[in-house]
């Protein structure tokens, strides 16, 4: 005879009575968030162990501040919330960078602003200027001020606004980006992705051609907003794919709010390239000016105060590389973009992505820009998948027009 288990009121009561002393059990050992922060330094004080780092006395990176369940694997916000207090009374203030997650400011005494972007990708040109003008006014306040600035993980969108704020102090990108793996990572990985070390870069070129005075940051001065046709779209050295979807998208400013959500322009399919195929009867050129493209060659020749080389441009539909298969997409209407653009490509039009990339249409040189399988962002095995050894990406642009189809020159731009 079988032994038959009561389920009454007491033993509900117990049940609930249990679950606190679970959930604070679970957020006090360490073990799962040591497991979930990976590589990333932790900080260990008055028996916390942290998801933090210091990248210079006055910044300090750290994973989201969580409360209930996700405090489990990610910082307990109270934990967090105790170590600042015992470090920083009063003298610090927080940056959150995450779109998806946000909490009550109050818990850190109301002194939290957001610079919200979304996972993995870039915040605009205008957001990085805006967030250094802010952790630049409150360090200023007092010298003993400290910044503490994460996303979820505390790495790559954390990654890429400390590192620009460090530029804003003076150093350059590389110096920047390499001293924040160094402190953030025990393993020297900090900010991954490329797209995100190319914003670094892009803001490092603009503050490079600001006046400083003393200590003071320089004056930086945003790219003129002003557009681009974007003409074809070339995969080279593809393997394993006869075709690959794309989407294409813009960053577009919301008015009183910062968060700039993504817009789609257009959406296609990339096809084999058929060699002898034309699709007019003659070539087209296009002539251009060099602007600044912060992962180019160019970089030398702008830096150098130079002036700038006028390209021209033969498109034709004959393969770069003749041996290798290309995918290729021609837009019948070229898709006229402007500001911070990304191009996201799929195996098949619904998931399955293989990768993408981000740039600013201010930093195109010569109408072309060009991307290595290294150069995008996550790529999986998926993406390398179709990848041959020679593989690149390529998008082909018309010279750079404001919005009403005036060509600009440099001085439109407010290039140096």
């Amino acid at each position: 005879m079988g032994l038959k288990l009561s389920r009454g009121p007491g033993k509900e009561k117990s049940a609930l009575e249990l679950r606190p002393h679970i959930l604070t059990y679970l957020t006090t050992n360490s073990y799962l968030r040591n497991l979930v922060s990976k590589k990333r330094r932790r900080l260990t004080m008055g028996g916390y162990d942290l998801d933090m780092s210091y990248i210079s006395d006055k910044l300090l990176a750290m994973s989201f501040p969580a409360e209930r369940m996700r405090a489990v694997y990610r910082n307990p916000l109270w934990q967090v919330k105790s170590v600042l207090d015992m470090r920083h009374h009063n003298h610090y203030k927080v940056y959150n960078l995450c779109i998806e997650e946000c909490y009550d400011p109050e818990n850190f005494y109301g002194r939290v602003e957001r610079f919200p972007f979304d996972d993995n990708h870039v915040p605009t040109l205008k957001m990085i200027q805006l967030f250094c003008q802010s952790v630049h006014s409150w360090l200023s306040l007092d010298p003993k001020n400290i910044a503490v600035v994460h996303c979820m993980a505390g790495k790559g969108r954390t990654g890429l606004m400390v590192s620009a704020y460090l530029v804003y102090g003076g150093m350059s990108a590389e110096e920047a980006l390499e001293m924040y793996a160094n402190r953030r990572t025990t393993n020297n990985n900090g900010v991954s992705i490329p797209s995100q070390r190319r914003y670094v870069k892009y803001w490092s070129h603009l503050l490079s051609f600001g006046k400083r005075i003393g200590n003071r940051p320089p004056e930086v001065k945003l790219p003129q907003e002003h557009s681009r046709e974007l003409l074809r779209i070339r995969l080279y050295d593809t393997v394993n794919v006869d075709s690959v979807f794309f989407v294409v998208s813009e960053l577009q400013e919301v008015p009183n709010e910062l968060y700039p959500p993504s817009v789609e322009l257009s959406r296609g399919c990339c096809r084999q390239f058929k060699k002898g195929y034309f699709r007019s009867l003659s070539p087209r050129y296009y002539i251009s000016h060099s602007h600044m493209n912060c992962d180019s060659e160019e970089e030398e020749v702008l830096t150098n105060r130079q002036e700038p080389r006028l390209v021209v441009q033969m498109d034709t539909e004959s393969s770069i590389i003749d041996e290798k298969t290309c995918l290729d997409f021609y837009f019948d209407k070229p898709v006229r973009v402007s500001g911070d653009i990304r191009i996201t490509f799929y195996q098949k039009m619904i998931g399955s992505r293989l990768f993408y990339t981000c740039f600013n249409t201010a930093f195109i040189t010569n109408g072309l820009l060009q991307f290595s399988i290294g150069e995008l962002d996550k790529v999986g095995g998926n993406g390398r998948s179709i990848s041959g050894p020679d593989f690149s990406l390529e998008l082909l642009f018309t010279p750079a027009s404001s919005k009403s189809g005036k060509l600009l020159s440099r001085d439109d731009l407010c290039l140096p």
